[in-house]
């Protein structure tokens, strides 16, 4: 798939056939793809746990529906969740002179690098932000040292692919100046 098509392609899925499992190579060339994405001084801030297995995957979809939120998320046969890591020294201190947190940064891309790939392997996918962290991570006993940025749901759409609703170019760019 051309790289234009795919970015075409993707879009947030809150619907899946939960009757079909994905095949591990597929998760494995997605998270092979979160892997190669780009950091702040290559500092690659992360780590992915993934979530397959029935009972878990239930645990989880009970954790990202707190307050009525993503009641959608127990129809998705697996879940990448992104687990902020501490940046190496060159970008912390980078972060700390540009007043910036590279790895907030850099876990957003590695999230678009785990959508464009699911997309590329035909699947839906959607980036989470809204969880019970606290439960999260109990479930999966991620230390309470460590930040949960993110959780992507995964699974085989059931809806067709929308129309993009998205600002015109002219509202969102310009040559030269602002």
């Amino acid at each position: 798939m051309d790289f234009y098509q795919l970015v075409e392609e993707r879009q947030s899925c809150r619907a899946y056939d939960s009757s079909r499992e994905i095949p591990q190579e597929k998760l494995n060339r997605i998270i092979e793809a979160a892997r190669l994405a780009p950091s702040a001084c290559n500092s690659q801030p992360w780590h992915f746990i993934t979530i397959t297995n029935p009972n878990n995957r239930l645990k989880v979809a009970e954790a990202l529906t707190s307050m009525g939120m993503n009641k959608w998320a127990s129809q998705a046969t697996a879940f990448i969740v992104i687990v902020q890591e501490s940046p190496n020294f060159t970008a912390r201190l980078g972060g700390w002179i540009k007043n910036k947190h590279f790895p907030l940064i850099d876990c957003g891309i590695v999230a678009s690098h785990i959508t464009l790939a699911a997309t590329a392997e035909g699947l839906g996918s959607c980036i989470l932000g809204w969880f019970g962290e606290k439960q999260l991570r109990n479930i999966l006993q991620i230390p309470r040292s460590k930040r949960i940025l993110m959780v992507v749901s995964l699974g085989y759409p059931l809806d067709e692919h929308r129309q993009h609703i998205r600002k015109p170019l002219s509202d969102i760019s310009s040559p030269e100046k602002y």
